[in-house]
């Protein structure tokens, strides 16, 4: 059930978002959260951007404003903090859109963590610690529709509404617990977050691609781009086009017509003639073509030798174990990147881990010397 309260402002004026910037500042601190349309578009963005103040609950429409550099100066700011739950997509999704990047971060959920609680997802949260239950049919509303509805702006509200009270409830345990600075790390790390280009998609992305033969493979493979083409003109999802089993099936069945392409299991019996001739002409056509090269695996370095991967499982025992004393999930207390790496270096002395910059200040007081214990026990046995 949520509660009665008061409209969320709407951001969607210039002149608007400059008396919010000010309110920003004055406070000091604030919670921020975004809704995109991720499920619906090609391109996606950001559609919203919810803050809460200790008073006041906005939403900036940013399909009505783009230009947030005022707000973008603001949050880079060491001395505002901004609060976010989950914020790791939130900062890669505003730094690919807007060019943010953050001076000052909480991110209750990884305080959770930290915490070891058993339910650190928001909706557990809200209606765990303060009543609220969420409305489910709202996690796949479409937010770059416009108008937006009393319904929807309800919902994305109390992503932000409770973060403060959150916020402190959580600095205060992880005080009590001595988790503070192994948080700030966390949260430090969180702030570095930035926008990569992702790599173009291929068909080797599709369960079922490697089993076909190689002919069939360069069908699917331009049945593929021709999808990702069209997607992308009409801004859809690709799935919206067509379906990842339907190209499957038709680079198996090689329909040599229209007629019979539309025989083909699970084409929509509703696709337009021409698209289907379309398609038809494309099977054809690349039934002569090279099947594309497999793709080049990720350089994450060469294969650990015996003795490494023996240190990297003793490794990831001793994780294990603290995790399980502690109540945390074991990636609280380390990757297994970050363990691997220490495991190929070897590193003998305090110093030589250290320089490997895979652990801050804290997890390198913290667990630095059983790190070390744990490799030497490791290369004796």
């Amino acid at each position: 059930m949520l509660p009665q309260l008061p409209p969320p402002t709407v951001i969607t004026t210039q002149a608007q978002l400059a008396r919010l910037v000010t309110i920003l500042e004055k406070a000091g601190r604030f919670a921020l959260d975004t809704e995109s349309d991720s499920m619906y578009a090609y391109h996606y963005k950001i559609c919203l951007i919810q803050i809460s103040t200790a008073t006041e609950d906005y939403i900036i429409d940013t399909l009505a404003l783009r230009a947030l550099e005022p707000l973008g100066q603001l949050v880079q700011r060491e001395a505002i903090e901004i609060t976010m739950h989950a914020a790791e997509n939130d900062v890669l999704l505003l730094n690919k859109d807007f060019g943010w990047t953050f001076g000052h971060l909480f991110d209750t959920l990884w305080g959770a963590r930290i915490l070891g609680w058993q339910h650190p997802g928001l909706a557990s949260i809200l209606r765990e610690e303060f009543g609220v239950e969420l409305d489910k049919k709202m996690q796949r509303t479409d937010w770059g529709k416009r108008p937006l509805t009393e319904r929807q702006l309800a919902y994305a509200r109390f992503d932000t509404h409770y973060l403060l009270d959150l916020r402190d409830m959580i600095e205060h345990a992880l005080h009590q617990a001595g988790r503070w600075p192994e948080a700030q790390e966390v949260f430090d790390e969180l702030r570095s977050i930035r926008w990569r280009k992702k790599p173009q998609p291929t068909i080797w992305r599709l369960n079922g691609a490697r089993d076909l033969e190689p002919h069939q493979q360069a069908v699917l493979n331009a049945l593929f781009q021709w999808r990702e083409q069209r997607a992308s003109q009409r801004d859809v999802p690709p799935y919206r086009i067509l379906r990842n089993d339907v190209l499957l099936a038709l680079a198996q069945a090689l329909p040599k017509n229209e007629r019979h392409l539309m025989r083909v299991p699970g084409v929509p019996r509703r696709l337009p003639a021409h698209l289907a001739r379309k398609l038809a002409g494309i099977i054809r056509r690349a039934q002569q073509d090279e099947p594309p090269a497999f793709p080049a695996r990720r350089s994450v370095g060469p294969r650990p030798d015996e003795q490494a991967q023996a240190r990297y499982e003793a490794l990831r025992q001793w994780r294990a174990r603290t995790a399980n004393a502690r109540g945390v999930e074991v990636d609280v207390v380390m990757t297994n990147s970050t363990l691997m790496t220490i495991a190929r270096a070897n590193p003998q002395n305090r110093a030589a881990l250290a320089e490997l910059a895979v652990l801050g200040p804290w997890k390198l007081q913290t667990y630095g010397n059983s790190i070390l214990q744990t490799l030497n026990q490791a290369t004796k046995t």
